[in-house]
């Protein structure tokens, strides 16, 4: 193994109580628009594209109404994460040291542009990581991110560290073994690997 590539959500950080109040802040400029987001509900959809957070979390509106709203919301949780921070998993910053000294990092969410900047930008851990990718840049799907990372830093044998069943088939799509976080807000069976908290992670690699 050469390389980690991680997940965001859910395996790394919880942003959901920040990025709540980021969206209803936005939904309550709209007093036609009655929809109140809930923690529940955003921890429903990491891992997603943006598309599909749309049509779940603002179900029943016009496709233009409901993207400029969607716009809206993520442009105000990057905002807002920029400069209130999310949850970091617990030792998160001591086992990325002793796995930066050892393997090249990466990673790879479904968000939008911005998010995984907003991430670096409180919590100042951009250092630790050589390159990342999400569909925000490049319109591609996670698999294909992960590729492209591959493919951009000449990695040979990467792992993916992700929480749900989308990003075990992101992980099969590149080709690659994947570390499931059984603690964030997904499932996923038949994974490689299976960690029960961040620092896990120094069992298996370091």
């Amino acid at each position: 193994m050469d390389s980690i590539i991680f997940d965001l959500d859910g395996t790394m950080w919880d942003s959901s109580e920040v990025v709540t109040v980021a969206w209803n802040d936005v939904l309550r400029r709209y007093a036609d628009i009655p929809h109140v987001i809930t923690k529940e509900n955003l921890q429903g959809i990491m891992g997603l594209q943006p598309a599909e957070v749309g049509t779940i979390l603002l179900p029943g509106m016009e496709e233009a109404v409901q993207q400029k709203l969607l716009d809206e919301c993520c442009e105000a949780e990057c905002h807002y994460l920029a400069k209130q921070g999310g949850v970091l998993y617990e030792e998160l910053e001591a086992v990325l040291t002793a796995l930066s000294a050892q393997y090249k990092l990466f990673i790879v969410s479904n968000c939008q542009k911005g998010y995984i900047e907003a991430f670096y930008e409180y919590h100042q851990l951009g250092r630790f990581f050589d390159d990342y990718e999400n569909p925000g840049r490049t319109g591609l799907s996670k698999g294909e991110n992960i590729r492209l990372i591959m493919q951009r830093n000449k990695l040979e044998n990467p792992v993916y560290v992700g929480d749900t069943e989308g990003d075990q088939k992101a992980a099969a799509f590149a080709g690659i073994p994947f570390v499931f976080a059984s603690y964030g807000f997904g499932a996923a069976s038949g994974a490689d690997y299976t960690i029960n908290r961040f620092s896990d992670l120094l069992e298996l690699f370091n």
